[in-house]
């Protein structure tokens, strides 16, 4: 299948020969639909805190924090191109629709309203497009969404990354210092440092901490292979394999590299301007001071099962925690098993990554929710779940998918350490069959692209994992630009 010139090709990108012959075996025989067993809700696999359930977690966390080495993890590689798909057609092609309308209806009210205003000679709707798209001007279209202005302020305008910064201050914050690690795409990385490096100060005497920022890349290794229509290596004009990156399943590696007791999962743009952060902030604490209450129970239960007298009272206790407080079901015929294959499951479901998933109620996004799913080993447990994993031709997993109650807004807490405060390798925690093809076109030919199992999906679905339900406020993505518009990312 490959020539020598291909492997040397291989070698040099620091992937696996193996690896990748096994992805164009997945290519031919496809990954497998997800089974989903029902949708988890408020009781049965989604925890509702009260308000003294959430200050009583708060607390925790804020008694434990000074102790814990923390981190504010944000994957902020993505392009802002597809923010502006429809100023884009309207540049390019000259096309209007209702949107692009309302963008030139309300310009003023964008954060990046005055930084336009000096790069643009007129005022008319071209000279505008190109300004705010092109190299002409701001070149927004083709920076990732990090370095926009985002929100107003009554002295200054925040960018995703600065608004990412106040937040870590706000929760991520361990006795005044402050670590936060960006994924970002290597021809960006260089003004992602220099828009840090210009605000650092300013944000380090306002909020009484230092930052620790870090940076790394998608690694090159783990892109996938194209394959033609016949699954065969798709080659670009030169010859040579082409590979392309492997969504944001690829940041396993990143994370994975990782030092930290307790790390926080945002997306970029998720964020919102100040007079609105409160709720964010105290949820924040909240997951965390869970995660800290099961893991204190989890590791107990992990000491007591590794020694070499565990009675089967302690077992039955440990197996009874798992269906009980982690929603961990066991395989079909489990009853049946030796206390020795019981033991050696529960030891091995005890000595897990943990995660705690803030949920919002569904409101009609495009995108996974939270479900009881059936694993590779015949168990079933929560998992994140997205359209694209389920069999939509089946009419029964279809309707369970239709009845989730909630979304996943992307917001971890992680655990990667286990009791005996050693990191886990969390690429053994993956299922590699919940990958994704997908078809694209490479200079007007097709081919079928792959993606890694999803960081929140496949990549920790060997994880332990509780669901908890967030309020809405805490979920604002800025999927196109004029999302920028609602209230949400307005000044007070």
């Amino acid at each position: 299948m490959f020539t020598d010139k291909d492997l040397s090709q291989i070698e040099k990108r620091g992937s696996d020969v193996e690896t990748v012959k096994q992805q164009i075996e997945d290519f031919k025989s496809g990954f497998p639909f997800m089974q989903v067993l029902k949708a988890a809700t408020v009781g049965d696999g989604l925890i509702r805190l009260d308000e003294a359930a959430k200050e009583q977690y708060i607390a925790l966390f804020d008694a434990q924090a000074p102790k814990l080495k923390l981190l504010k993890f944000v994957p902020a590689s993505g392009a802002a191109s597809r923010m502006f798909k429809s100023l884009f057609s309207a540049k390019d092609e000259g096309k209007t629709d209702k949107s692009v309308d309302q963008f030139f209806d309300q310009l003023s009210q964008f954060a990046f309203y005055k930084s336009l205003k000096n790069v643009v000679e007129g005022d008319d709707r071209q000279s505008v497009l190109d300004g705010l798209l092109t190299t002409k001007g701001l070149d927004y279209g083709n920076l990732p969404k990090g370095l926009l202005e985002f929100h107003t302020y009554a002295d200054k305008v925040r960018t995703g990354v600065e608004e990412h910064l106040v937040e870590g201050a706000l929760y991520a914050n361990n006795k005044g210092k402050v670590r936060l690690h960006f994924t970002v795409s290597p021809e960006h990385r260089k003004k992602f440092k220099a828009l840090i490096k210009s605000v650092l100060s300013e944000y380090e005497t306002a909020y009484n901490v230092k930052f620790d920022i870090g940076f790394s890349e998608q690694k090159p290794s783990t892109d996938t292979i194209a394959v033609d229509m016949n699954n065969e290596p798709f080659r670009s004009g030169d010859g040579s394999i082409l590979f392309r990156p492997a969504g944001h399943g690829a940041l396993l590696e990143n994370l994975n590299d990782q030092e930290a007791d307790v790390t926080f999962i945002k997306n970029i743009d998720n964020v919102v301007p100040d007079h609105l952060k409160a709720e964010t902030i105290a949820y924040k604490k909240a997951l965390a001071g869970v995660l800290l209450a099961y893991r204190k129970q989890i590791f107990t239960f992990a000491k007591r099962l590794e020694k070499d007298d565990v009675s089967a009272y302690m077992v039955n206790k440990a197996l009874r925690f798992l269906r009980q407080e982690l929603s961990v079901e066991p395989p079909k015929g489990f009853r049946n098993w030796s206390p020795e294959d019981k033991l050696a499951y529960a030891r091995h479901k005890f000595n897990r990554p943990l995660r705690v998933c803030g949920m919002v109620k569904n409101v009609g996004e495009p995108g996974g929710g939270p479900f009881w799913a059936k694993n590779p080993d015949g168990s079933f447990s929560l998992q994140v779940v997205e359209s694209a994993q389920i069999n939509m031709k089946n009419a029964k997993q279809k309707q369970l998918f239709e009845e989730a109650t909630h979304f996943n807004p992307v917001d971890l807490i992680c655990s990667t350490k286990n009791h005996k405060k050693e990191k886990f390798d969390l690429l053994k925690f993956r299922d590699p069959k919940t990958g994704f093809i997908t078809e694209k076109s490479q200079s007007g030919k097709t081919l079928k692209a792959q993606e890694l199992p999803g960081l929140w999906n496949g990549a920790m679905s060997d994880w332990n994992t509780l669901f908890v339900e967030v309020p809405l406020i805490t979920f604002n993505p800025v999927k196109t630009v004029n999302d920028l518009l609602r209230k949400e990312h307005q000044p007070k």
